[in-house]
């Protein structure tokens, strides 16, 4: 089955509810990149007028996780997938819709691939971009992603 963003607002939906509240929502996904995008308004605010950052870590880590959902089931296999470690700056207030781009498909294939011939963990960093309406950056994450084999 292939993973769109339907069937991953769906899910949002159904199993992360807090994001779907705060407007997170996928606009798109393929093989290398995925993006998602959230909209600044009261439910998602902090008292500075801008979003608050664990609402731009929830769209920022379902650009990469989405990603990492896709591999583990085109891969047939069990894999458990975790977040080990983030990293996060932030370089203005976001504030309008900001849409969070990973381009960073590229590097599941391979984690996935590892841990299915050697039964061991693997982990890999994935970056984030948030972006305003003006092209300006607001925030970037940067996910650890550990993968290993049921």
């Amino acid at each position: 089955m292939k993973i769109s963003p339907k069937k991953l607002n769906t899910f949002t939906m159904l199993k992360i509810p807090s994001a779907w509240l705060c407007g997170v929502r996928v606009k798109s996904i393929d093989g290398t990149s995925c993006v998602v995008s959230v909209k600044h308004r009261w439910i998602n605010q902090n008292p500075f007028n801008s979003m608050f950052w664990a609402v731009q870590g929830m769209a920022a880590e379902l650009s990469t996780g989405a990603m990492v959902i896709s591999g583990i089931r085109a891969s047939g296999k069990r894999i458990s997938m975790l977040v080990a470690n983030n990293k996060a700056s932030f370089s203005k207030k976001a504030r309008g819709r900001i849409t969070f781009t990973c381009n960073d498909g590229h590097l599941i294939d391979e984690a996935i691939q590892k841990t299915i011939e050697t039964g061991e963990g693997q982990t890999f960093w994935m970056k984030s971009v948030g972006m305003d309406r003006n092209g300006d950056v607001v925030s970037t994450f940067n996910f650890e992603w550990t993968v290993r084999v049921k």
